[in-house]
Formats: C-alpha cells, sequence, structure tokens
C-alpha cells in the first residue's frame, strides 16, 4: 500500500510524528508550509493563531507538488490550534481535493484535542477513515512510549 504523510509543524511535533510515521511505514512525507514562516512566541503566538481559527483565515501556503491519486492510504497531520485544525491544513485541503481515499489523522497538542478530529473529518467527506491519534506535546514525552503509541 502506497502511503502519504501530509503535515504542518509550527513547533516539530507533527514533524516528530510524521517522521516517525514515515519510518514505521515507508511513506512519503509533505511537509506544508506557509508564506508567512514567521515564528511567533508567547502571548503573540496565541492571539494570532486564535484569531487565524476564529476568523476562518486559509493562510497562503508555498508551492508544493502532490498527486493525491497516487496514494493508497493518506495520513494528515497538524497542530491543535483553539480545538481547531491548524489553518494551514485547512488550506491545503481546500486547494487539494482529497477523495475515495483510506484516511489516517494525527493531531498535536499542549491541552487538548477538542473537536479538532472531528472537524477534520467534516472537511473529509467521501473518505473511509481509519484511524486517528492524538499527542500530547510528543517533543517533550517519554520518546519511545510516543514512538509506541504511534506505531
Amino acid at each position: 500500500m502506497k502511503t502519504l504523510v501530509i503535515y504542518y509543524s509550527y513547533e516539530g511535533n507533527s514533524e516528530f510524528v510524521a517522521a516517525q510515521i514515515k519510518a514505521a511505514l515507508g511513506a512519503d512525507l509533505l511537509r506544508i508550509e506557509t508564506e508567512d514562516d514567521r515564528k511567533r512566541t508567547g502571548l503573540s503566538k496565541f492571539i494570532w493563531g486564535g484569531k487565524q481559527v476564529f476568523s476562518r483565515a486559509l493562510p497562503e501556503l508555498k508551492p508544493y507538488e502532490v498527486d493525491i491519486g497516487a496514494y493508497d492510504l493518506i495520513i494528515l497531520g497538524c497542530p491543535v490550534w483553539a480545538g481547531s485544525p491548524a489553518p494551514a491544513l485547512r488550506s491545503f485541503l481546500a486547494r487539494t481535493p482529497v477523495k475515495d481515499k483510506r484516511i489516517a489523522l494525527f493531531v498535536c497538542h499542549g491541552g487538548g484535542k477538542g473537536e479538532t478530529l472531528e472537524k477534520l473529518k467534516r472537511e473529509l467527506p467521501g473518505n473511509t477513515f481509519v484511524g486517528d491519534l492524538d499527542l500530547a506535546n510528543p517533543l517533550k514525552g517519554d520518546a519511545a512510549a510516543v514512538k509506541e503509541r504511534i506505531n
């Protein structure tokens, strides 16, 4: 089965998980990156991210190439922002149709997944969901335990 992991990572947690999945499954990776790649910290990060979520912003993405049709399984991952998927992943889904695929999801968060997985599923109608995973601060946890959960 040919597998593609599509992910957006702001602080490296989703990137870590995507790399573990790649290693476990021999998957291809597609990192989504926004045109605005300035890193915010502290309170400004939460205000900026929350504003994007609540305004339903679709940030501009850096160019990428992908043939979704070439894959049997698509694994999508991102951080949780204000109980929602990071807007960059929503931008990807708005721009790149994903239909009639087997889909697995993962989210990384510092406090809780909220309704993120359910919101992602609603944005991906016409697909078969085969699994989902939420991980709290995977870079800060016990690496072996995190890798086992991913596997």
